[in-house]
């Protein structure tokens, strides 16, 4: 089953599922396992960690 987000950038995922301030936020907060739930929620489960490396934030 393709996903709605299939085709889109992260900001596209984010901003489409009216999550874009969630993620900063919890990106400002070096929030680990936020920033996963909100990836997760714009189906973006098996780059999480890959995600989390490139923006320097220890998994």
């Amino acid at each position: 089953m393709e996903s709605k987000f299939s085709g889109m950038t992260v900001n596209e995922r984010l901003y489409v599922g009216g999550l874009i301030n969630d993620f900063d936020n919890a990106l400002e907060q070096k929030n680990v396992e936020g920033i996963k739930t909100v990836l997760k929620k714009v189906a973006l489960n098996e780059a999480i960690v890959e995600m989390l490396i490139s923006l320097g934030i220890d998994a």
